[in-house]
Order: C-alpha cells, then structure tokens, then sequence
C-alpha cells in the first residue's frame, strides 16, 4: 500500500523521506521519532522517484540502482539491521528538531493530543485505568498511549543517539551520503 504523505504541519524539507518496500519497518521507526515518511509498498522504481520529486523527499532504500537514479537524491541504506539502519539516516541527515512530535506510524499524519474522555469507547477500561495520555491520528483516527512497548521505543532511540554521540566524538562518522544526481 502507497500511503500519501499527511503533511498538516511544515516539516523541515531535509526530513522529508520516502523509504521504498525494503524498508517498511524503518519508515514506521522514523515516523515515531518524528521524521516525515512516506512509505512505498509497491511502487516500481520510476514511479517512487516521480513521487520523491513531485514531492521533494529523499528516498530511502537498500537498492543500488534506485539510489543511483538521476534526478532524485536518495539515502542508501547498507544495514538489514534496523538499529544500524536508524543510525545511518540520523548520522546523514541529523535529528528532527526536539519539538516535532512523533508521527502515525501507520500513515504518517499529524499526531492530535486528545483526552481520556473522547477515547474511552476506544481503547480497553486497563488502559483508561493506567493512561491519562492519549493521542489520535489527524488522518487515520488510531488512538495511541505510551504503553510498556514505549520503553522499547524509547531505549532503541536512546541506544541510537548515544550511538550518534560516540561517533560524532571519534570522528568516526564515515557513513554515507545522500546521493544527488541530475537529470
């Protein structure tokens, strides 16, 4: 499924991505640290390099030809790990800013911060009991709360963070660059 990008909030153009069918599970991880990505499930190569342009988004991906294509600029991603691969985008392109929030990891919209009132009928009377913080999708309606799982998200972008500092501090950032081609 080709999702549209939700754009209701500028974002910075450097954090505008499009990760092609290789890479669905770093586009949801992206999307949460509140990089703006669309996600190319089934699009042929011209097609996603017509939507990165149209759209002004660096292409993700782990296929050299795509990443080579003229006209567009585009990230190769090297690692299968989805860890080092988090770590290969921050380590080119930097962080969002810390003021943008996380996206739908679903579709890619604006996050809305909504009440345990307006989701009661939505989520499970546990949840209600443990969570005060909701947030709903401004595109796709799914309700969201920082359950257990968020401390896996949380320590995942901590350890690659942490990553990030280690190696600014080495000088050991050798990693790859965004590649530029003109038509």
């Amino acid at each position: 499924m080709n999702d549209k990008s939700k754009t209701s909030t500028p974002t910075n153009p450097r954090f505008r991505l499009l990760a092609d069918s290789m890479l669905g599970r770093l586009a949801r991880w992206l999307r949460l640290m509140g990089y703006d990505t669309t996600y190319a499930a089934t699009l042929p190569d011209h097609q996603i390099a017509a939507q990165a342009r149209a759209e002004g988004r660096i292409v993700l991906t782990r296929d050299r030809e795509l990443a080579r294509r003229k006209g567009i600029r585009a990230l190769l991603i090297d690692s299968q790990i989805l860890e080092s691969q988090i770590q290969e985008v921050v380590s080119v392109l930097g962080l969002p800013a810390t003021d943008l929030e996380p996206r739908c990891p679903q579709c890619n919209a604006s996050l809305l911060q909504t009440t345990a009132d307006a989701v009661r009928t939505r989520v499970p009377a546990h949840v209600l009991e443990k969570h005060q913080h909701f947030c709903r999708c401004s595109e796709c309606d799914k309700i969201y709360w920082r359950g257990s799982h968020w401390q896996n998200v949380e320590l995942l972008i901590a350890q690659v963070l942490e990553n990030q500092d280690r190696a600014e501090d080495d000088n050991e950032n050798q990693s790859g660059t965004i590649a530029n081609a003109t038509e």
